[in-house]
């Protein structure tokens, strides 16, 4: 029925106004990703809001805060503060604590982690031989949260049948709505 009624509405419009409905698709997907260069820019990080996916910061942070980073590199990483960071080898960046700060002789600080609510370090989740995060693994240092709005990322995510009945309905939504 929903399928019939969209395409009776596309059909309705002539090309100018189906060419406006495009154009205003695309200027939304355009913005969308100009307001995240900017805050890229603003913050320093490559990715200024992640999503927390596990429990392993709990009580702190829980599964589902959206997480807002900032990564200065002259700002110095101190042991307390939560860092979101990549191991080499693994797409998804992992949040927790410094626990422990290293200087070698040279100068080049680097640092151990761990998850509030795991009982070891990270060395278990760092790549083989690795001992310690560098600087340059480090996404951003945790500045804010807001508590579970990340859970729809979940769960379109664990289930991509929402994520694509969601871009669907805001596409279809987008092209018949005429103002």
């Amino acid at each position: 029925m929903l399928s019939m009624d969209v395409f009776g509405e596309l059909r309705r419009m002539n090309k100018r106004q189906v060419y406006f409905q495009f154009l205003n698709f695309a200027m939304i997907v355009a913005s969308a990703l100009m307001m995240w260069k900017g805050m890229m820019v603003v913050t320093g990080s490559e990715s200024p809001i992640v999503v927390v996916l596990s429990g392993s910061m709990e009580p702190a942070f829980y599964r589902g805060d959206l997480l807002f980073l900032t990564n200065y590199q002259q700002d110095k990483i101190e042991a307390g503060e939560i860092v979101v960071f990549k191991i080499d080898g693994r797409d998804i960046p992992i949040v927790h604590r410094v626990i422990k700060l290293h200087e070698n002789e040279d100068g080049k600080v680097k640092f151990l982690t761990k998850g509030d609510n795991n009982e070891v370090d990270d060395r278990g989740l760092y790549k083989p031989g690795q001992l310690w995060v560098e600087r340059n693994h480090v996404v951003g240092r945790a500045r804010g949260f807001v508590p579970y709005i990340g859970m729809i990322t979940i769960l379109m995510n664990d289930y991509p049948q929402v994520k694509y009945a969601i871009l669907g309905l805001l596409g279809v939504f987008v092209l018949i709505h005429r103002e």
